[in-house]
Formats: C-alpha cells, sequence, structure tokens
C-alpha cells in the first residue's frame, strides 16, 4: 500500500508538515479526548489503528465522515481495527459533536496541531479564490508494529470510509 493523494487542490507545504511513508514508524501522540483523558497511540500498541485528521467537528463533510466511520465501526473492529479521530477542536466541542452524532470511538483534540504537523496531515487548502493554513482531511492506517501501513492525504469525506474498507479488504 502506498501514499495517497485525492484532492489536487491541497498542498502539503514543508514549513507546515512532511508527509508520512509506509513501512515508517507511526509518530506517537497524547492527545485529551472529549471527556477530558489522555489517549496515547501507544495506548493502543499491539492494535491496528485507523488515525483520521478532520478540520473541524460539527461541519458538513466532517460530520459525514464520522458518521460513517460510526456506521462502519463494527465492520472495522472485527477486522482488528481500532478507529481515533483527530482536529483541532476543544474537548468541549468533541464532547457536544460526539453526543449529537452519537459517535461510538473516540476523538481527540490536537490544538496547537503539533499532531497534525507530525502525520504530515497540515497545510495549505484552497476553497474557490481562498486559501487557509490547517487541518488536512487525511488518513493513517498503523499496523500492530506501529509502522505506516497505508496513508491517504486530501481524502474526500464522502465514500472515504468504504474506499478505506476495500483497501484493507474490509
Amino acid at each position: 500500500m502506498k501514499t495517497k493523494y485525492h484532492n489536487t487542490k491541497v498542498e502539503i507545504m514543508s514549513e507546515h508538515s512532511t508527509p508520512l511513508s509506509v513501512g515508517q514508524q507511526a509518530p506517537d501522540f497524547s492527545l485529551l479526548n472529549a471527556e477530558g483523558k489522555n489517549v496515547a497511540l501507544s495506548d493502543y500498541a499491539g492494535q491496528n489503528v485507523i488515525v483520521y485528521f478532520y478540520p473541524k467537528a460539527a461541519t458538513p463533510g466532517c460530520t459525514t465522515e464520522a458518521c460513517d466511520f460510526r456506521d462502519n465501526l463494527n465492520s472495522l473492529q472485527g477486522a482488528g481495527y481500532a478507529v481515533l479521530g483527530i482536529s483541532p477542536d476543544a474537548p468541549e466541542a468533541l464532547a457536544s459533536f460526539t453526543n449529537d452524532e452519537s459517535l461510538n470511538f473516540p476523538l481527540l483534540s490536537d490544538l496547537d496541531n503539533a499532531v497534525a504537523k507530525a502525520y504530515g496531515s497540515y497545510g495549505e487548502k484552497t476553497f474557490g479564490e481562498k486559501t487557509i493554513v490547517g487541518t488536512l482531511r487525511s488518513t493513517a492506517v498503523v499496523d500492530a508494529q506501529g509502522k505506516i501501513s497505508q496513508v491517504e492525504y486530501g481524502v474526500d469525506a464522502k465514500g472515504h470510509v468504504a474506499r478505506l474498507r476495500k483497501a484493507l479488504g474490509v
């Protein structure tokens, strides 16, 4: 499996973050979840973990993607994959989003974008004539040995989980 770029309007700028590659050790992290408790990637040692980054809770694309993960969580877990969603939202916003959408997996708060930057998920995005810098919709699959087994940047929220499941053979 390899690094994939789906959206040509997303550019990962080297001064913001560097894309990850398959086979690379996944950067460890510890972030607050919606309940204000620390969750670390190392808590999932020996497991496969889907780590997905999204720009902002409760926005249309992010809601579509989160609900898609929610609706497919049983099959992903049945195939041995945990799911973690990461955004720059505060834990309080994540709690509201989790409750409003009945999400059944952890959402983590990356307020300073440090984890997004470490995963190559931070850079420039263009919407029409406007260019901003922020969290890029992307997904990294971390294998049981803590290495990146698949990574996608510029992910389209609609249909993303179905494409991911197909790539993972789930």
